[in-house]
């Protein structure tokens, strides 16, 4: 039998990472991984990657997400971007701006492991290189 599931805003995990940004950890795996990812005014939200695995839903709850997939797109709020499996591509805050972003991955990977150790990197615990032999397991594929 199906269950809903129900995820009270105050119940989310935050991972913080540097500057003023963040992730809310809301769903893992099964049919989704949902996260929302809030990016301090500029900052960089991910390095060129692809999932192998996995199509991406980026929806902008407020801000200006820049999205990098071969040319430069600014999507504002309101505004929604689908990558399906094995494009690469990166993201950001737009220059001068900040980003709130709802971010879904269907099927969904779980994830909450490697948003943890992007923590761990942004505290200076870990570092990018160790999430490198779990690219697999996360379906993170990192390109460059």
């Amino acid at each position: 039998m199906s269950t809903i599931t129900v995820i009270p805003a105050d119940t989310a995990e935050v991972v913080a990472l540097s500057g003023g940004s963040a992730f809310r950890l809301l769903a893992d795996g099964g049919a989704f991984g949902v996260n929302r990812l809030t990016l301090d005014v500029g900052a960089d939200g991910a390095k060129p990657h692809f999932h192998a695995r996995s199509s991406e839903l980026f929806y902008v709850l407020d801000g200006v997400l820049e999205f990098r997939h071969g040319a430069t797109t600014t999507v504002d709020r309101g505004g929604l971007v689908i990558v399906p499996p094995g494009v690469p591509h990166a993201f950001g805050a737009a220059p001068g701006h900040h980003a709130d972003v709802l971010v879904v991955l269907t099927p969904g990977v779980e994830r909450f492991g490697y948003f943890r150790h992007l923590g761990r990197i942004a505290r200076g615990l870990d570092t990018v290189e160790a999430l490198r032999s779990e690219q697999d397991r996360y379906d993170v594929h990192f390109t460059g």
